[in-house]
């Protein structure tokens, strides 16, 4: 197992006993857009994805675990590629496990649900959830989640949601440019792991 999975894992392990506050926040999000299916992806990739991410810091700022880390066999890097390992499978989890239950949902209610649309719907979620978390992480991983919790999870949701309004985004408008935005949501990730590599150096000289 490389440096990078054992840091996923040990996250799994911390967020662990806080999994019901996840369940719950799924279910609300579900319940909510139970008859709009076009709107479950992207809302738990917008919402619940994110939060998700944010957990372990959480969990490190209560726990102290900047101190486990630094006793560890992890480089820097590790620990710092770990988180983004940690939010991008969370994302694929949530999205995976939603695409199943919106499935069901649209068998139920007899809706067509799949092809071009549910593939410009994940697309729609990768964008929304790699602004969101290209955002999020580089001021976590600088300054921690108690010191930065309301400014790394609010405002990116509110810029996210804000350009989402200003540009008028529908599922026909972007269906012909979704391998953009899938690369263009990997960039931003690459270059926001870019961004917190910094961050990281900063903070462990102040």
């Amino acid at each position: 197992m490389t440096a990078v999975a054992r840091m996923t894992v040990l996250h799994l392990r911390t967020v662990a006993p806080y999994r019901t506050q996840g369940l719950l926040v799924f279910g609300v999000i579900v319940l909510i857009d139970s008859r709009s299916l076009v709107g479950l992806l992207p809302a738990l990739a917008l919402l619940l994805a994110p939060l998700v991410a944010a957990q372990p810091f959480l969990v490190a700022d209560k726990a102290d675990l900047q101190t486990l880390y630094a006793v560890l066999p992890l480089s820097r890097r590790a620990v710092l590629l770990g988180h983004y390992a940690w939010a991008l499978m969370s994302f694929f989890a949530i999205v995976i496990t939603g695409t199943a239950l919106a499935a069901l949902l649209a068998q139920a209610q007899h809706m067509a649900f799949g092809g071009r649309s549910l593939a410009t719907l994940l697309t729609l979620s990768w964008a929304l959830f790699a602004v969101n978390i290209s955002i999020q992480l580089p001021l976590l991983i600088r300054f921690g989640y108690t010191r930065i919790s309301v400014l790394a999870t609010t405002v990116p949701l509110a810029l996210v949601m804000l350009a989402v309004i200003r540009v008028h985004l529908d599922l026909e408008s972007i269906q012909d440019w979704l391998p953009l935005f899938w690369a263009a949501g990997a960039a931003a990730i690459a270059t926001s792991a870019a961004l917190a590599s910094c961050a990281s150096s900063q903070r462990q000289r102040s």
